[in-house]
């Protein structure tokens, strides 16, 4: 069998990731019978063009190789960078803040790039993998249960972590968000986690796709009334940001 060009590994790792959601470096390096550190640097390039998500230890669909279900995809993906980058000029100097888990969160993390003195709590592994080796950040991990593909931090661990940090801002991604029922996501162990963050922050800012309002989740998070600043793309009804603004709410659309 002949060696693979780096073109013919770019189009095999996408499809590989497309087809599975998400994949692990040693997994792939099985696959493809390429060293890890080949399969690394190819993703970090991948992730750099768009055409996949990086996450710790591998790689996830949501750029231009994603399948095109709800809230992935090449548009999808370019509105959470949009997102991204608005949240990111949010945070100043010497801040301490809190990041979820989830994949705007993701795309929030690398915009931290340039600031200084800033340190960044997450319960996120991929969050943790983007900002380990920025300098000028203090990265503090919470410990926890480690929630498969979405290698979130979950549990009392995680809570009892939360006990003894504090942040300036809470960034945090969600599954809904309704005018009627406040934040949802739809993984019912995450909620005690979730409040646990809201709990370290003085504020909460709330980074979501236009796709993500007026829509339900079985799992109630917290009310409206605990956001302050919510960060979205131009998708979003008119009719919902005025509602929000009159709540008192500061609506950024990206």
């Amino acid at each position: 069998m002949r060696a693979m060009n780096r073109q013919d590994r770019d189009t095999r790792l996408v499809e590989l990731v497309r087809a599975r959601g998400t994949a692990r470096i040693e997994d792939l390096s099985g696959e493809l019978g390429l060293a890890p550190s080949t399969i690394r640097r190819d993703l970090r390039r991948l992730a750099g063009s768009g055409r996949v998500v990086r996450t710790y230890g591998g790689a996830m669909a949501g750029g231009n190789g994603a399948v095109n279900a709800p809230g992935t995809g090449p548009r999808a993906y370019a509105e959470k960078r949009r997102i991204a980058v608005a949240a990111a000029a949010l945070v100043g100097d010497g801040q301490t803040i809190a990041i979820s888990s989830g994949t705007t969160a993701i795309e929030f993390a690398r915009e931290l790039v340039g600031r200084r003195d800033l340190t960044v709590i997450t319960n996120s592994l991929d969050v943790a993998g983007v900002v380990v080796d920025i300098p000028g950040i203090q990265l503090v991990v919470l410990g926890g249960v480690v929630r498969p593909r979405m290698h979130s931090l979950l549990g009392h661990l995680t809570e009892q972590a939360c006990r003894e940090v504090r942040a300036d801002v809470l960034f945090m991604g969600i599954g809904a968000v309704s005018l009627e029922r406040g934040l949802m996501n739809d993984y019912m162990p995450e909620i005690l986690t979730d409040r646990a963050l809201r709990g370290i922050a003085g504020s909460v800012v709330v980074i979501a796709d236009s796709s993500k309002f007026e829509t339900l989740a079985p799992a109630f998070v917290f009310g409206l009334e605990e956001v302050d600043v919510i960060v979205t793309d131009s998708g979003i009804d008119p009719a919902v940001v005025r509602e929000l603004s009159a709540r008192g709410i500061r609506v950024v659309v990206a």
